[in-house]
């Protein structure tokens, strides 16, 4: 990974935006769309630019200068930033980047998971953000409250986001749901390429609060897992883990 994915908020806030054609046009309505403000003028104020020009190297050095992160179009060694491929479902805003290496790319994929993803998804979401003061009544310890929500979240579950639910789908779920998963599974690894694990494999390394691995299994795979998941080489005693949903991967000989 050579690029950091950020979502930044440019609502209310002036975005230069310099170029006389479809490219900037389109740069142009993207700003606008997510709520910035469009200034052409390449001396106004500004932190983001997007460079749309045949000849940008001056202008794109001139706001370097003065600090502001730029994007060239169609020049990703003079960027900055790039612009990932976007899926919206109302507050679900689902990113796909290739780090401007392949602009093309990126669209097949976003059109790909445009048809796995209901058109209901940004509901789910609202649903869930308005729950919130509810499931910290139900489950004051946040380890517990995102062990169940990551159980009824997961593939099959009451709340899987990629199945169509009705309006108060996270209301009865509520109403209903079990307590926080816990317990334990394990698979052997066949090869050290992450392209190489299941279907299933590579959710339960998503769902996992806690990774137990030998000291084989390479980082690329461990790197599939959250980023908050804890991580522990394996000991003598496989069943001495610690609390929460856990996998343990041996990478077989």
């Amino acid at each position: 990974m050579n690029s950091l994915p950020l979502f930044h908020r440019i609502t209310g806030k002036p975005v230069i935006v310099v170029g006389v054609s479809d490219a900037a046009d389109a740069k142009r309505r993207l700003v606008e769309r997510a709520g910035g403000l469009v200034i052409s003028d390449p001396a106004g104020p500004a932190h983001l630019a997007f460079v749309a020009l045949d000849d940008p190297e001056e202008i794109a050095a001139s706001l370097k200068a003065r600090g502001v992160l730029v994007n060239v179009v169609d020049r990703p060694e003079l960027c900055d930033f790039t612009v990932p491929s976007l899926l919206e479902r109302g507050p679900v805003l689902i990113a796909v980047g290739t780090g401007g290496v392949s602009a093309g790319l990126a669209k097949a994929l976003r059109i790909g998971l445009e048809a796995l993803l209901p058109a209901n998804l940004g509901s789910l979401a609202q649903a869930l953000d308005g729950a919130r003061a509810r499931l910290r009544e139900r489950w004051p310890d946040a380890a517990v409250r995102r062990r169940t929500l990551d159980a009824a979240l997961c593939a099959g579950g009451p709340l899987d986001p990629l199945t169509e639910h009705p309006a108060d789908a996270v209301e009865r779920w509520l109403d209903g749901a079990p307590g926080g998963a816990s317990g334990i599974t394990e698979f052997t690894l066949a090869s050290g390429d992450p392209d190489d694990l299941t279907l299933r494999q590579a959710r339960l390394l998503l769902g996992a609060d806690v990774v137990m691995h030998d000291a084989a299994v390479p980082e690329v795979v461990l790197n599939r897992s959250r980023a908050d998941a804890v991580r522990q080489v394996l000991g003598s005693d496989v069943s001495d883990h610690p609390p929460g949903t856990s996998v343990v991967i041996i990478r077989s000989r």
